[in-house]
């Protein structure tokens, strides 16, 4: 099974949750990954605060151990399909979060997050770890 984790679950791990902190310990580092895009959201808040040097380390770190997929074009037609499907029904997701959902369904993985918005999407698989 393969587990893709979402930029607010990498947050609360980073905060030391423990539920998601024994989730991701005790799981193998191979069946856990990030999307690429939620990379993006954790440099974006790391830029926003230059100050906190801990904080960049840790996140250093942590991006070392965990594989960042990048998009592909399987995942760019999940996010067409998706994205037309929500809209038909008056429907949406924040535009990241719509990329995030599209890269977990295109690869087949459990997203991981505690976001409700996520469980919208029909054909994706969630998981709460917190």
């Amino acid at each position: 099974m393969t587990y893709m984790l979402d930029t607010n679950t990498v947050s609360y791990f980073l905060k030391q949750h423990p539920g998601v902190t024994k989730r991701i310990t005790e799981l193998p580092l191979n069946s856990l990954c990030l999307s690429v895009i939620s990379e993006g959201e954790l440099r974006y808040g790391l830029a926003r605060k230059p100050e906190a040097k801990n904080l960049h380390k840790v996140v250093q770190e942590f991006l070392k151990r965990v594989d960042v997929l990048t998009w592909s074009s399987d995942a760019a037609q999940h996010y067409g399909n998706l994205r037309a499907e929500l809209e038909a029904k008056g429907d949406s997701l924040g535009a990241l979060d719509m990329l995030i959902a599209a890269h977990a369904c295109s690869i087949g993985a459990i997203l991981v997050t505690n976001d409700k918005a996520f469980t919208r999407v029909k054909k994706l698989k969630v998981e709460d770890w917190t």
